[in-house]
């Protein structure tokens, strides 16, 4: 089988490391490839190139039988090579069906022709079996909408290689099933797929082979059906890598007073919802994409306004007006998209850490200390596992998704927030580092910090919820505990 896409002995540096050694891939028609590997493996960098955002030190890339040893954008656009970034290069001012043609608008002597605008955007999104109001501006819309756009504005052109990175991170089981029914649809039409996920249990699910990157190099290639998921977490890590169970009973004693609680709230987006907290404890909301669970999250940090109901911390109650507010009473906070609301992509790492304690760390309140800052990053740095130089300077935009969100939790760590409230904490990090963050997670919940998880990723509230409360609709469906949460049980009370 010809390939419509080939990479021979791609080599990359960045500031005089070598990244990516020597690696080879093949797309091949009506064939869809898992590209797997740890944050920092070399998958973002390796599809990059593919794609014409790098340029190679070394090596080729091959499209219909034509040889590159460098790629454009524009070129690899040519040749039918299409991304779709974990982060969204979308225009939030702009509706949703301007984002579907952006870059390509049709047009007419300098005219752009808006029927068609509209009528190219609703025919990809109905393909796609999504609905959206094609005039709403993007930036109105929740993370996992703008992501269903940057997948339609990717279908919207002649696309024979498709590259997607982490496309399922933001969306709801029943969006998952969609994108992968129009995958396969791709697939069986003749096009070739490039589908990074960190997700295991979508290998199996979508993919017809395999390639593993370990450190910048090819640790495993093959037919899907050749690895089940110990070998695929092997591949990964370099190691054998123990089955993913329960977590242990929460040994916390209940206090005069739980970390949080929430009454008779609501709001846009939920209504009715009461819960409790306690310290050493991790509660996890889990529902579809826009059950409620995420907008609940929000309101406990100040984002969205209550329009009934009270929240406490530690006792004293109130309503949160504004995330400063939040952090004053004791409240840290996680967002989904850490690129956009939760990092200073420019500014150092030890900066990103001690963003929220700089109140502690400043000499007579007005002069932040560097060497405070310093010190505290050398501290979660080891205690997170943070694959970092040993720079405090060092920018954070430098590293990895899941080395950027170890830094953001590290920023409430340091603060000693006795509430933590996270939002798809584990989203676009590989298996190490989410083994990692729950570990921290679980560290945290031992030290009396009242822990509050927002995910709609099922295994997720297996693996870390000592109790699970389900929404759907923006209500309360149920509260499961201890060996009741299973991803049937979570799946089934989802259901709206």
């Amino acid at each position: 089988m010809t390939a419509l896409l080939s990479a021979r002995g791609v080599r990359k540096s960045f500031g005089g490391v070598e990244v990516l050694h020597g690696v080879g891939l093949d797309a091949n028609p009506r064939s869809i490839l898992a590209l797997l590997g740890e944050n920092g493996a070399g998958k973002s960098t390796l599809v990059r190139i593919i794609a014409g955002d790098y340029s190679p030190d070394a090596g080729e890339i091959i499209i219909g039988g034509e040889p590159f040893t460098r790629l454009s954008v524009t070129s690899a656009r040519a040749g039918g090579v299409r991304m779709i970034h974990q982060e969204f290069p979308d225009a939030p001012t702009l509706s949703v069906a301007e984002n579907v043609s952006l870059g390509q608008l049709p047009a007419r002597f300098g005219v752009v022709k808006w029927k068609a605008v509209r009528e190219r955007a609703a025919a990809v999104l109905e393909e796609m079996g999504i609905e959206l109001d094609l005039s709403a501006s993007v930036g109105s819309l929740g993370v996992g909408e703008r992501q269903v756009i940057e997948i339609a504005k990717a279908l919207s052109g002649q696309t024979r290689v498709l590259i997607l990175d982490e496309p399922s991170a933001a969306l709801s089981q029943h969006e998952v099933e969609q994108l992968f029914g129009l995958l396969r649809r791709l697939r069986d039409r003749g096009a070739a797929i490039i589908y990074i996920t960190h997700r295991l249990d979508e290998v199996k699910a979508i993919s017809d082979r395999v390639l593993v990157l370990r450190d910048g190099s090819v640790a495993a290639e093959g037919p899907t059906e050749d690895f089940d998921r110990r070998a695929l977490v092997a591949a990964m890590l370099g190691h054998e890598a123990s089955d993913v169970s329960r977590p242990p009973a929460p040994t916390w004693q209940p206090g005069p007073r739980p970390a949080l609680e929430v009454h008779s709230a609501s709001s846009s987006g939920f209504e009715d919802v009461s819960f409790s907290v306690n310290p050493g404890e991790i509660v996890v909301l889990y529902g579809k994409l826009g059950s409620g669970g995420t907008v609940v999250a929000e309101a406990l940090f100040g984002l969205r306004k209550l329009t009934s109901g009270s929240i406490s911390i530690n006792g004293a109650g109130g309503v949160p007006r504004s995330p400063f507010g939040s952090i004053r009473r004791g409240v840290g906070f996680v967002p989904a998209d850490r690129k956009r609301e939760a990092i200073f992509p420019v500014r150092p790492v030890a900066e990103n850490i001690a963003a929220s304690s700089w109140p502690r760390m400043a000499r007579f309140r007005l002069f932040i200390s560097r060497r405070a800052e310093a010190s505290a990053y050398r501290r979660w740095r080891q205690e997170l596992s943070i694959r970092s130089r040993n720079d405090p300077l060092q920018a954070i935009a430098t590293l990895s998704g899941g080395n950027q969100q170890k830094v953001v939790l590290a920023r409430w760590l340091e603060r000693g927030s006795p509430v933590l409230v996270m939002i798809e904490p584990t989203r676009g990090v590989d298996v190490g580092a989410r083994a990692d963050i729950y570990n921290s997670m679980r560290a945290l919940a031992a030290a009396g910090v009242g822990v509050l998880i927002s995910t709609s990723d099922q295994e997720e509230v297996v693996q870390v919820a000592d109790r699970a409360i389900v929404m759907a609709r923006g209500r309360i469906v149920v509260e499961l505990e201890g060996d009741a949460i299973t991803t049937s049980r979570l799946l089934t009370e989802a259901v709206e």
